[in-house]
């Protein structure tokens, strides 16, 4: 009877010190995450722009186009566009909320994080996740946008993109370290950001179909983050209508691998580059 009463004492006392190591990572991820939302609801500013984004990329680009370019399609353009704009403003916001990197290892407080015992992904994540909360804003600010322009999206279909956006969060957070932790200037950070996400919202579909795009345009479709989660995101709204087919170019499982993929590459070379820097520095 003693025997296993030692065992179960020995593998309590082995577990213990697993589970708080956990608990001390998740603590050091939303404390991060905290930090950043509290830092964009100080800035009215960013607000400002989260709320605006929705306004130019939805109202006048897919505004004009859905005047002057939708009559030949097989599909609704506005519900099409609206998914689109969806996922691009989690993936954009969230890229361009990673500039703070700049401004953290400016005021040295990248550096006392790194030295922290917490893990460095955990960190980055914390980082992202903070980033995002412009980009739910800005998400929000498309369906406003969406509704004054007549297209709306059922409930079900919302709940499910919901619950898609922080893995798209993350897609565009972990492509954006990458640029953050080679460049140490915020006006180069923001020309870079740019450069990052505005080819990617006409090469990937956002507000474009790319079914048929052929050569270079077909190459570089195809190995963007941002394809694979606006499919992704299509999927989940055309799924069981007869509009699917003409809208969702991949199978659903191959995007949430691809985006999955991607993301975990993005977050591996992203974190050593910046961890790298700031060492360096």
């Amino acid at each position: 009877m003693t025997a296993p009463a030692i065992t179960e004492t020995a593998g309590f006392s082995l577990a213990s010190p697993r589970l708080t190591r956990v608990r001390r990572e998740v603590n050091a991820t939303v404390a991060v995450m905290a930090r950043d939302i509290t830092i964009t609801l100080r800035s009215p500013g960013t607000l400002l722009m989260s709320l605006a984004m929705p306004l130019v990329m939805m109202g006048l680009i897919g505004g004009n186009l859905m005047q002057n370019m939708a009559s030949g399609l097989h599909f609704e353009f506005g519900e099409f566009m609206l998914v689109g704009m969806l996922v691009n403003m989690l993936f954009m916001m969230t890229t361009m909320g990673m500039i703070n990197l700049i401004d953290d290892t400016d005021n040295n407080f990248s550096s006392e994080l790194l030295v922290s015992p917490v893990s460095r992904y955990s960190i980055v994540i914390g980082k992202i996740l903070g980033s995002s909360f412009s980009a739910i804003i800005s998400s929000l600010g498309v369906l406003v946008v969406g509704f004054a322009m007549g297209i709306e999206l059922g409930p079900w279909q919302l709940l499910a993109l919901l619950a898609l956006s922080p893995l798209m969060c993350l897609a565009g957070g972990a492509l954006a370290v990458i640029a953050m932790g080679v460049i140490k200037n915020r006006k180069a950070a923001n020309m870079v950001v740019m450069f990052i996400t505005m080819p990617q919202m006409f090469l990937s579909g956002v507000i474009i179909p790319i079914g048929s795009s052929s050569g270079v345009l077909f190459v570089l479709s195809r190995i963007l983050p941002m394809t694979y989660c606006v499919d992704l995101g299509r999927a989940v709204v055309y799924a069981g209508t007869p509009s699917y087919a003409d809208v969702v170019l991949f199978n659903p499982a191959v995007s949430l691998v691809a985006i999955a993929a991607l993301t975990a590459v993005f977050l591996v070379i992203g974190t050593w580059l910046y961890a790298r820097s700031e060492k360096d520095k």
